[in-house]
């Protein structure tokens, strides 16, 4: 029931302890993106050994900083509140361009920030960031595929990753010791039926929990349901297409889609006769549940959804 935010950075907190040349911070907002490392000093006057680097509200600097500890081979990561990834896109470009290992800590990652409105939610970043050559995004459904996402950040060589992290809590979900090795390929299996399913319901971040219960209400009607978490789509694209094939099999046709942000990238996942359940406009300001239910991110949508590309 962790945020992601909170399970990244218990994440992060174990690695430093083994990983001495892991050093960065925040852009002024340690405490909400969960990145203090708790055993460390300030990077400051008189304590240049420190871990804990304070940036200030600078997200363009921050970047470049990280940039250059990567190009002397620290391995740096910063973090900010996701809409705030605007600021350091300059930078952060720069990482991709230049293949640098960086890590990227983007909290409150939706329309789930809640009451701070619209300005503060990301609707299309997450889609802007999986456009970026080189740049590997994963949006984790909970602290299992948290770790895992921070494992591969940590072993990617070839540039930067964006681990894009939830304020609200989110469900923990059961899996195989197959399942959980299967993480690591971007999209995996998470719920399946006996045989060939009916239809396949595909999610990400906070929003697998949603298809989950979604499946749930289906096999409850007859319908053979996969439910697909997808972590990262670049990840899973680069998989092997009898892999691929595995999870998302061609002759299923009825699909959904499922993710808190405009819905444009997941259309070649739910193929012309899916459907795709997403945020295609800009947020309001309430309670993170209030608009779940008012942009038709509930079970009872997706369940909709599924029956109608079912032709039922």
């Amino acid at each position: 029931g962790l945020a992601s935010r909170v399970s990244s950075g218990q994440v992060q907190n174990m690695v430093a302890k083994n990983l001495p040349w892991l050093i960065g911070g925040s852009a002024d907002l340690a405490p909400s993106t969960m990145t203090l490392l708790s055993d460390e000093e300030s990077f400051e006057a008189g304590s240049y050994g420190g871990r804990n680097m304070h940036f200030g509200i600078r997200e363009h600097g921050m970047a470049a900083v990280c940039n250059g500890m990567a190009l002397s081979h620290l391995r740096p990561y910063g973090a900010t509140f996701f809409v705030f990834s605007d600021y350091l896109r300059p930078s952060m470009r720069l990482s991709a361009l230049m293949h640098l290992p960086v890590t990227y800590v983007f909290t409150h990652d939706s329309i789930g920030l809640g009451e701070d409105g619209p300005t503060h939610q990301p609707v299309e970043h997450t889609a802007s960031l999986r456009l970026m050559p080189n740049m590997s995004v994963w949006r984790p459904c909970d602290a299992v595929e948290t770790a895992v996402a921070w494992r591969h950040a940590l072993e990617n060589e070839r540039g930067p990753t964006s681990l894009i992290l939830t304020r609200q809590g989110v469900p923990h979900q059961a899996r195989s010791d197959e399942q959980v090795a299967a993480i690591a390929r971007g999209g995996y299996v998470l719920i399946d039926c006996d045989g060939p399913p009916d239809v396949l319901l595909i999610a990400t971040g906070s929003e697998v929990g949603l298809v989950a219960g979604a499946a749930d209400a289906l096999a409850g009607e007859g319908v053979k349901v996969r439910v697909v978490s997808m972590p990262s789509t670049d990840v899973f694209d680069a998989q092997e297409d009898d892999y691929r094939e595995s999870v998302l099999p061609a002759a299923v046709t009825a699909r959904v889609a499922v993710e808190a942000g405009v819905t444009e990238c997941w259309w070649r996942f739910a193929g012309p006769q899916g459907r795709v359940i997403g945020v295609d406009r800009f947020g309001e300001s309430a309670p993170a549940g209030e608009l779940f239910e008012h942009y038709g991110l509930t079970v009872d949508h997706v369940v909709a959804a599924a029956r109608d590309v079912l032709g039922s």
